[in-house]
């Protein structure tokens, strides 16, 4: 199972209770449309992540492919890292086309952020909705562990798009 942290575990020795055994991977493939070519993932990783989000464990994801478990867990965890350079790249993309591009620098107040975010909005013509609390909340929720309390301990990208949906990247 993938735990709330986001690391992978086993989820105990014995069998996967209230998982239909009969789960077919390439039909889980297909219904998702996955295509191997246009992919970052391999199919065996696609595979793999689409068992074990239908409640599988790595055992028995192993016995079904051949493998050891420890084998399916490695196969497991590159897929999630490809997964999130994936996101991350799609990010960068997505920050490079934005009217608002915005640094928040280490070391800069929480409660500065929105002031500097509206400032390049008004100057790009981008309509941001949200108020200055719901930025700084919006801000230091997405930043993860780069925020901590007031302080911004890494520094941040903030990205408006024209329809102001925002984008809070680390580089």
């Amino acid at each position: 199972m993938v735990a709330h942290d986001g690391h992978v575990t086993d989820g105990g020795a014995s069998g996967s209770e209230g998982v239909d055994a009969d789960v077919d991977a390439a039909a889980l493939l297909d219904r998702a449309g996955f295509d191997a070519d246009a992919s970052v993932l391999t199919r065996r990783q696609a595979e793999v992540l689409a068992l074990r989000e239908q409640g599988l464990r790595q055992a028995d994801i192993a016995d079904r492919l051949g493998t050891s478990r420890a084998n399916v867990s490695s196969v497991e965890s590159s897929a999630r890292d490809n997964v999130e350079r994936a996101k991350e790249t799609i990010a960068f993309a997505e920050a490079l086309s934005a009217p608002v591009r915005v640094e928040i620098a280490s070391g800069t107040d929480l409660y500065d952020a929105p002031q500097q975010v509206y400032d390049a909005c008004d100057e790009a013509g981008v309509k941001v909705s949200q108020t200055a609390p719901s930025l700084m909340k919006t801000i230091g929720d997405r930043a993860g562990d780069a925020v901590h309390g007031r302080e911004v301990r890494s520094r941040l990208f903030v990205t408006v798009a024209n329809d102001g949906a925002l984008r809070v990247r680390r580089p």
